[in-house]
């Protein structure tokens, strides 16, 4: 498996774990409405939310110089495949935008690009967006790897720099139309279940009764909508 499968793996897992998490009022407490977009790029937005995002869409945080970098940087940490990769996917736009909805980690950010182009100089002459690839991942291969054991605020800044334009592009990238689409994850979907295996059944001793089979696991039923008697007896 290569790296970019790897990652797509990873990713699904985490994104089909943080879906299953989901908020609820507490009986009896009132429901507030409030009006949300409708508009396909934010959808679902409230227009506190929408003042936010146009308020940041309309300062710049990255130069031309830096944003080029962080193109070039995030198709490194996750290389494109045929149906392109973080650059047609916008990430140096999501991390432009994340620099400015919190402005933590804009010295890190700023701090590790300029650091990128020292030690490119440094070593070769060239900025980091110009050097071959071979040698940018000279660079980069020393800082990709950080001690699970020392906090991340220990590390030295070059790693805690990888470290967040790392988590950064992944998450740029998977969340969005591409990167879904590239994970292949439908939502939440039915599925078909035939039952318990028939070998646990008789490893437990147990077996169905076959007026349940044909309620439960009949699937030429499973559009039916189930319906109980006043006792809670299943009727279909």
């Amino acid at each position: 498996m290569d790296r970019r499968k790897s990652i797509k793996s990873i990713i699904l897992g985490s994104v089909a774990g943080g879906l299953a998490v989901h908020g609820c009022k507490p009986e009896g407490a009132a429901i507030e409405e409030e009006t949300v977009s409708t508009d396909e790029k934010y959808f679902g937005r409230t227009p506190e939310e929408l003042e936010l995002i146009e308020k940041l869409n309309a300062e710049q945080f990255f130069n031309e110089h830096e944003l080029e970098t962080i193109d070039v940087l995030s198709n490194l940490i996750l290389p494109p495949n045929e149906n392109g990769g973080p650059t047609e996917a916008g990430v140096p736009e999501f991390i432009e935008f994340m620099a400015k909805d919190i402005p933590e980690l804009q010295t890190t950010l700023r701090g590790g690009l300029m650091w990128l182009d020292h030690k490119s100089n440094t070593d070769f002459g060239t900025e980091f967006k110009l050097t071959e690839e071979a040698k940018q991942k000279q660079i980069l291969d020393p800082i990709a790897f950080y001690d699970a054991e020392v906090p991340m605020d220990e590390q030295a800044l070059e790693i805690q720099f990888f470290s967040l334009m790392r988590n950064l592009t992944l998450t740029g990238y998977y969340t969005s139309k591409m990167g879904i689409e590239d994970l292949g994850y439908k939502g939440n979907m039915p599925n078909v279940w035939d039952g318990v295996p028939q070998d646990v059944l008789d490893q437990h001793g147990v077996a169905y009764e076959e007026e349940w089979l044909a309620k439960c696991v009949d699937q030429s039923k499973r559009g039916v909508i189930a319906e109980w008697d006043e006792n809670g007896n299943l009727l279909t």
